[in-house]
């Protein structure tokens, strides 16, 4: 009789690299898994990023984008599925990395770099070191950025600049490698939003006028254009496409509270929904691409908008379960949303692919506060409430 192969598998994995990778791109992350415990080769076969970016893409906050974007290509792609994992069962350390004190209700607004937390804290933006080792931030600010003469109501962190809105009337852009700086009297009333791109602010304010302002040389805070919203501003932004922006409003007039303006004209161009009670403000807006918008506000509902199929009726929606105001939202532009509400500082995580909420956490039980503000990476959520900032380490369950 003839002798049988000593070892099968072993034939199969002297195939080239190319034939490999494509069988192997047929297995799911736990056969990957185990096929990396069966030898260094297979270890480091199983590890590369080309197979696991089709599983990654479809978890949560693994950094691609729906259109398959990586907004995180120096961390391999297998480490942020398994991140992922903690994500979608709520597996984290909580911890509180700053408190402080005063005797005024402070609005805080988080913005987040590779290397550094913004946070708004009363007249001040103050830079936080991130610490290397994932284990939070540094306790004392690398540096302050000033100029309200009252408190920051937002800002914005974009191409190494900070343009912030202050109760102050006034709009203040920061070079954060340098002096630079320049202030300018923007509102009758505070600035309750501001939003950069493309050297243009957009801005909107209580005194129920959004703006256009120039950052051009030789035009650095001029007025391009004056919306009259007939209504308060409390959130903003510009499309990425840099064509048009969005404003949201505190709905106590007959229009709807979300409309979207041509950047170049100033003109209105569309209002999205039909049916919104008086009082439903809009406290957050979020553009995901050119075409697709989130909001969320007092009438406790996240809102999903596709511009491109109807402006009458948004093509998702999710109610915090708790009938809470939601003061702010962010996405991974894929599948996850986070929101902040307005009481016992609860933080939500959604998957779209759901109806319901698929975690939650509380931040500030007893005492009660909003979640002012909150920023996520692949590995790390910021909380922004009242008195102090908190972070969910999801990296270490």
């Amino acid at each position: 009789a003839s002798p049988l192969p000593s070892s099968p598998p072993s034939l199969l994995w002297a195939l080239p690299e190319e034939l490999l990778l494509l069988i192997c791109s047929y297995l799911d992350a736990q056969a990957l898994g185990r096929l990396g415990q069966v030898c260094r080769r297979l270890r480091f076969l199983s590890s590369r990023d080309l197979l696991w970016r089709r599983i990654a893409r479809g978890c949560l906050n693994s950094g691609f984008t729906q259109l398959g974007t990586d907004l995180a290509p120096g961390i391999p792609v297998k480490e942020r599925v398994k991140v992922s994992q903690n994500w979608s069962h709520g597996r984290c350390r909580r911890e509180t990395v700053l408190k402080w004190k005063c005797k005024q209700v402070l609005m805080p607004w988080i913005e987040l770099s590779d290397e550094y937390l913004y946070l708004s804290q009363a007249e001040n933006i103050q830079a936080y070191r991130l610490c290397p080792d994932g284990t939070g931030l540094q306790r004392h600010p690398q540096a302050i950025f000033s100029g309200h003469q009252e408190d920051v109501c937002r800002f914005v962190l974009v191409n190494s600049h900070i343009v912030s809105g202050g109760g102050d009337g006034s709009i203040v852009l920061h070079k954060i490698h340098g002096s630079y700086s320049v202030k300018f009297s923007a509102h009758e009333q505070e600035v309750n939003c501001v939003d950069f791109q493309g050297g243009l602010i957009v801005s909107g304010s209580r005194d129920r006028t959004a703006k256009v302002w120039s950052l051009s040389p030789g035009r650095v805070g001029q007025c391009l254009h004056t919306v009259q919203t007939e209504d308060r501003v409390w959130s903003i932004a510009i499309s990425p496409l840099l064509s048009s922006f969005v404003t949201g409003t505190a709905c106590c007039a007959h229009t709807s509270p979300l409309r979207i303006w041509d950047l170049e004209t100033g003109q209105l161009l569309t209002c999205l929904g039909t049916d919104f009670h008086r009082g439903a403000g809009v406290l957050d807006v979020f553009y995901e691409t050119p075409s697709l918008v989130l909001s969320c506000g007092y009438d406790t509902y996240i809102r999903y908008w596709d511009i491109r199929t109807s402006t009458r009726k948004c093509i998702q929606e999710w109610e915090e379960p708790h009938d809470s105001a939601l003061y702010c939202i962010r996405s991974d532009k894929n599948h996850m949303i986070a929101s902040g509400s307005s009481y016992y500082g609860v933080v939500r995580l959604w998957d779209k692919r759901q109806t319901r909420c698929l975690q939650s956490f509380h931040l500030s039980s007893p005492t009660s506060s909003p979640v002012y503000c909150l920023r996520f990476s692949t590995t790390h959520l910021y909380a922004a409430l009242a008195s102090a900032l908190h972070v969910l380490d999801f990296t270490a369950p």
